[in-house]
């Protein structure tokens, strides 16, 4: 008998938790949602999804303060920003039973690798949202443009698993897609990610319509494309050329997009710098290959962060 699951715990419900768990708890799923400093406003007023790919809402959503009160489930989806990983010890074993699997849906590299630790790598699947969607109030999400989600295998597992949840969130209204090298699909993503997220807080905290604006902006990015396209490569991945051109055709009509790592920064959360740009970096390095332009953008971000925002 193939894989298959009934159980889901979301952990971490902000905008991509609660907009993938909450697609699939509105098509049927058994979907429990482990929510903290929302939980009172979630547990009384529900969700709100509002979406280019249709409206919904969760007038009850099924939320727990603890990994406890979920209890053991069939897969786990991991959506809270990799800052929150050190908890991931405590949260995870309560969570499993034998045949429990793990999708991390989080930005940047290594999170897979943290998980596993805890996990084993047998269980481990990735998945990489290329999505516009921002948390507005608790409980409140607007779905603005894109919704895939590329999933595969960390590690080789259960045959079969990654194309089976692919098929339940396409059901569930998700464009979901088994992939075949998701350290591929991982560093496509940052194509898109090192240089607009990164330049959304080097430059203080503004949106990806200001970065494009300038004469010089669009130039500063597609370098900033290229180095990571070219540190891909040296990785033995086959990411290809027009990546750049299509990454910054997809930004333009987001209009005054902002990014997640903006949103962290300009509300004085904790920024995703190990996963989107250190471990990059450490990994180009590792295979001969300088990135000197992400590196001065790593330097300026954290001379950023050393600031409180204007």
């Amino acid at each position: 008998m193939s894989w298959t699951f009934n159980k889901v715990a979301v952990v971490g419900s902000g905008a991509i938790g609660l907009y993938y768990g909450g697609r699939l708890a509105a098509a049927g799923e058994d979907v429990k949602f482990l929510v903290r400093s929302d939980f009172n406003a979630i547990s009384r007023g529900g969700l709100k999804a509002k979406s280019i790919h249709g409206d919904f809402e969760l007038p009850h959503v099924n939320a727990a303060r603890t990994p406890e009160e979920i209890g053991p489930v069939d897969l786990v989806i991991v959506a809270w920003k990799a800052t929150a990983n050190p908890h991931l010890a405590a949260t995870l074993p309560p969570l499993l039973h034998e045949g429990t699997q793990v999708i991390t849906l989080q930005n940047g590299l290594g999170n897979c690798e943290c998980i596993a630790s805890i996990t084993g790598p047998e269980r481990v699947m990735g998945g990489l949202c290329f999505v516009c969607i921002n948390r507005i109030s608790p409980g409140l999400i607007h779905h603005s443009g894109g919704g895939r989600v590329s999933i595969g295998e960390w590690r080789p597992g259960i045959p079969g698993r990654a194309a089976e949840i692919a098929r339940r969130f396409k059901a569930a209204g998700i464009h979901g897609t088994a992939v075949d090298n998701l350290e591929q699909a991982q560093w496509e993503k940052l194509v898109w990610n090192i240089p607009f997220n990164g330049l959304s807080v080097a430059e203080g905290g503004v949106t990806t319509d200001v970065l494009l604006a300038p004469t010089d902006g669009e130039t500063r990015i597609r370098t900033l494309m290229a180095e990571v396209i070219a540190a891909g490569r040296a990785l033995g991945l086959e990411l290809a050329d027009d990546l750049i051109d299509s990454n910054i055709d997809r930004t333009r009509p987001m209009g005054a997009y902002r990014t997640s790592s903006m949103i962290d920064f300009i509300e004085g959360r904790e920024v995703e710098v190990g996963p989107i740009w250190q471990e990059p970096l450490r990994q180009a390095q590792a295979a001969g290959v300088a990135m000197p332009h992400t590196e001065a953008l790593l330097k300026r971000i954290e001379a950023r962060l050393r600031q409180k925002p204007s």
